[in-house]
């Protein structure tokens, strides 16, 4: 009994001396905790009130955050996720010693295995840009839907429809396909490109990298305007942007503030030939308009046609040709019975202007000529000789035939006036004359007649060719019927043929 009150004393004991002790530690965490900074490194609490931001700051970020918030539910309900499906058919091939029934099934007639079907997915995207009462068209990129077998075509909702190919245009890389829908689809709406300035808020708008991230918006600014050197020999200029582009987003619209399709997004820049490193380039919207009603009228674009063959002159070549400070695009062949033969341009006629509009170059050029309806007609400003005239030609329809039809080309041949360095190179004394044969077009002239690569023409029609300019000029007053090159080819000087036409 003694023993049990020892025993319960202790423990009483005991456990007040515990209590104590949680008591004791409890007051000493508050107590460290009362006494705890700010710049303590225990445990942080976010601040109760907001970092106070000046308000008219606040009033133009919210404003131009608006303005972002509007154009993209302004124009979403516009952009399209495109989906083609290509099919190639190819034949197997029979595995001698493999049973090859048991793994692809039955052999043709003649033992030499089958044809198999091959579908490949692609991904891009698109802009509704007409209505013709339940037909909806949509404005994409050529290289999009071109060797598609199959295309479909996804609103912003989900909703879904197969579409149809309307027409399209390798060299511009855009392409006009359909779908029918009895549904209100918004339209977009469509700016003016030549309006377009450096610095220029845009936006882009499409599919980037899949499905996963559909109906994507990024924003920049306009990095640069005309830009030419397209993939797929493009003749577009195209419009830069910093705004992220990516695979995918080809063909979806780039949008100004004011939320007006002011271009096509095409394609990229990139080190790594992958994603957007801030370098995307769009087709001009302007460019694209007539495209879509050519489209709609005849499935393809009828682009104007010259009938020259053009060339882009460095510094020293201008020099040669009395050029200097002058930009433009030359001449240098000219197709027999086109355009401008009928108008009178010659080769070696240096264009500087298309109906007052300035050239800076071939490309430009051949896009302004292009851009004429065919029956119209454009005035040239040209530089001859040394002084300016004015040409009125009456552009025509290019197509595949006329373009390729060589043996039309005069006289065929692209030749170099000649450097120090080039009679350096070619071991040529320095007073040695003539023009250096650069390259030769099958079955033209030129080459019927029998010049090569690398000839050295000093005479036309017994005529002296001292340089470049003189080349040019005994070219057009002296070959109206006939053409033939005195040439030195190796240490032998030869004439060629007599050309008749």
């Amino acid at each position: 009994m003694n023993f049990a009150k020892k025993l319960s004393s202790r423990s009483f004991f005991v456990f007040n001396l515990v209590l104590i002790g949680v008591i004791f530690g409890f007051s000493l965490a508050f107590l460290s905790f009362s006494c705890s900074t700010p710049q303590s490194k225990a445990t942080a609490y976010a601040q109760v009130n907001p970092v106070v931001i000046p308000e008219d700051a606040l009033t133009v970020l919210e404003s131009l955050q608006t303005v972002f918030n509007s154009v993209s539910d302004k124009v979403l309900p516009s952009v399209v996720e495109i989906t083609t499906i290509s099919v190639q058919r190819r034949s197997t091939q029979p595995m001698n010693g493999i049973p090859w029934e048991f793994f692809f099934g039955p052999r043709g007639d003649d033992g030499q295995g089958q044809e198999r079907e091959y579908r490949s997915q692609a991904l891009g995207s698109g802009i509704l840009v007409r209505q013709d009462r339940n037909t909806y068209y949509v404005l994409t990129n050529n290289h999009v839907v071109d060797g598609a077998n199959e295309i479909l075509v996804t609103l912003r909702d989900g909703s879904e429809f197969e579409a149809q190919l309307i027409g399209k245009d390798s060299r511009r890389d855009l392409a006009l396909i359909s779908f029918t829908s009895n549904a209100g689809w918004p339209l977009a709406v469509l700016g003016d490109s030549d309006r377009v300035k450096v610095g220029d808020w845009a936006i882009a708008m499409g599919n980037p990298l899949g499905e996963q991230f559909a109906f994507s918006v990024t924003m920049g600014i306009v990095s640069a305007v005309e830009r030419t050197g397209g993939p797929g020999g493009n003749i577009n200029d195209f419009i830069q942007t910093d705004a992220s582009i990516n695979q995918g987003n080809s063909g979806g619209p780039l949008v100004n503030a004011r939320g007006e399709v002011i271009g096509i997004n095409t394609w990229i820049a990139s080190n790594s030939g992958g994603g957007s490193v801030g370098l995307g380039f769009a087709i001009p919207i302007n460019n694209a308009k007539r495209a879509i009603d050519d489209f709609i009228r005849y499935g393809r674009i009828n682009d104007g046609w010259l009938g020259v063959s053009l060339n882009d002159l460095d510094r020293e070549v201008l020099q040669m040709l009395g050029l200097e400070g002058k930009r433009g695009a030359l001449a240098s062949q000219v197709f027999l019975g086109s355009p401008a033969d009928k108008a009178g341009i010659r080769p070696g006629d240096f264009i500087t202007a298309i109906d007052g509009r300035e050239i800076r170059e071939s490309l430009q050029l051949t896009q302004a000529i292009g851009n004429v309806r065919p029956g119209d007609s454009a005035v040239l400003t040209v530089f001859r000789d040394g002084r300016e005239m004015t040409i009125s030609v009456r552009i025509e329809t290019r197509t595949d035939e006329v373009t390729s039809d060589s043996k039309n080309l005069w006289p065929g041949l692209t030749v170099s006036g000649l450097t120090d360095q080039m009679r350096s190179g070619l071991n040529l004394d320095r007073n040695a004359q003539g023009v250096y044969v650069v390259s030769v077009t099958p079955e033209t002239p030129a080459a019927v007649i029998g010049i090569q690569r690398g000839d050295r023409i000093i005479a036309i029609n017994d005529v002296e060719v001292r340089d470049m300019a003189s080349f040019y000029r005994v070219l057009r007053e002296r070959t109206d019927r006939e053409l033939k090159f005195t040439f030195i080819r190796g240490d032998n000087t030869l004439d060629t043929l007599n050309y008749r036409r």
